[in-house]
């Protein structure tokens, strides 16, 4: 049992590494950084591996660490408006993989696509408080271009490289990611 959570605990440290190491890929310009979206994959693969008791919390901690580290992303609104969404993504994410029945990829899609249209209604609820505070407006039209246009390439992205990720994990039996449990079920039906 103590090694269980020594394990996520190591996990959840690399993982939060990694988000604070990504953006230095993407970083040099801040445009690509934005479409490519590099601190969302540690947060969900985070959460599709160790649970969401571990992601949420290291999703929501990564851009304001972040932030105070290395200036960027801006502490407000941005890294504040990440910070919800990043947890969000990881709660859902985490919480909807954890309780499927099957491991399979078509289950981590669902998953995935769940915690991606919450993460992003959280973050434009959290950015029109934000934005309210100061006396600003956050119009509909800056929610699709934040929330959606803008991030088209880093949702692509996500929603190849997570679940390649979690393939290759599985081949190596570090993660129980298997659809074969499901066929057989289909076949028992």
């Amino acid at each position: 049992m103590k090694s269980d959570s020594i394990k996520k605990m190591v996990l959840t440290a690399m993982f939060l590494a990694l988000g604070m190491i990504l953006p230095f890929f993407t970083g040099q310009i801040p445009q690509i950084g934005s479409m490519l979206l590099p601190m969302h994959i540690p947060a969900f693969l985070c959460a599709l591996i160790v649970g969401e008791k571990w992601g949420t919390p290291m999703a929501f901690i990564l851009p304001i660490l972040r932030s105070m580290i290395f200036g960027m992303p801006l502490m407000y609104p941005t890294a504040i408006g990440m910070a919800f969404e990043l947890a969000t993504y990881a709660f859902v994410a985490g919480y909807l993989y954890s309780h499927s029945k099957w491991k399979c990829t078509e289950a981590l899609y669902k998953c995935l696509l769940i915690a991606m249209v919450a993460g992003r209604v959280v973050w434009g609820i959290v950015q029109t408080v934000l934005l309210g505070l100061k006396g600003n407006a956050f119009t509909f039209q800056a929610f699709m271009a934040g929330a959606l246009f803008k991030a088209i390439p880093g949702i692509a992205l996500q929603l190849i490289l997570i679940p390649a990720v979690m393939i290759a994990l599985n081949r190596t039996k570090l993660v129980s990611f298997d659809n074969s449990k499901k066929e057989n079920a289909y076949r028992q039906d």
